[in-house]
């Protein structure tokens, strides 16, 4: 492996930078945007259940929104429970809008290193042009540099592909999780304030 890197020229150390950054991100990530962590599943019967319960106190609220992204929507409906359903839902939208925020965290590196590793392979590409045109003298080139500026270009090129590739993916896949996630937070919500609005009944 060392000798790849080698013959690679010093434009693949930012190509392993790049990669070991968007490695992490994306395990990151994973552990990050696990559904059960996201939107537990007993979270809305346990809100609706304090609600009907009547025993809604700052405590309670605190504790729920520390729990969850989830218990931080529900959270900001039960702050607003006395207040109309159109405060209701301005408060779910104004907490949902900052959950998003928060589950997208990283995800803008991720995207920016997907966009970046390409290029970065590209710049490989033309630094090893450059050694293969500075090898070529009035007596003929020289083998081993000639050699070496394609390796330089090829091995770069490749690396910069094989990054982008995967980290592209990925950053599609965290975004339409990361959407899907906020739509149904905001579904949950709007039917919280539905059970509440219609015991007002």
């Amino acid at each position: 492996m060392l000798a790849i890197f080698q013959a690679a020229g010093w434009p693949i150390w930012l190509l392993l930078i790049a990669s070991i950054v968007a490695t992490a991100l994306i395990v990151e990530r994973l552990m990050s945007l696990r559904r059960a962590r996201i939107l537990p599943p007993s979270t809305f019967d346990d809100v609706v259940r304090i609600y009907r319960s009547g025993t809604v106190t700052p405590d309670i609220i605190a504790k729920l929104e520390s729990s969850s992204p989830l218990g931080m929507v529900l959270s900001a409906a039960l702050k607003n429970i006395d207040a109309p359903r159109d405060v209701m839902k301005e408060s779910i939208e104004e907490a949902g809008s900052g959950v998003a925020h928060t589950l997208e965290r990283f995800l803008t590196t991720l995207g920016t290193i997907a966009t970046l590793a390409p290029l970065m392979g590209l710049f490989g590409t033309v630094v090893g042009m450059i050694e293969i045109f500075g090898a070529q003298n009035p007596t003929g080139a020289n083998p081993a540099q000639l050699a070496h500026g394609i390796s330089v270009a090829l091995y770069n090129t490749g690396f910069g592909l094989a990054i982008a590739m995967p980290t592209l993916v990925f950053y599609r896949h965290f975004r339409a999780l990361v959407d899907g996630f906020v739509i149904q937070m905001e579904q949950q919500a709007v039917r919280f304030v539905d059970v509440v609005h219609n015991s007002r009944k």
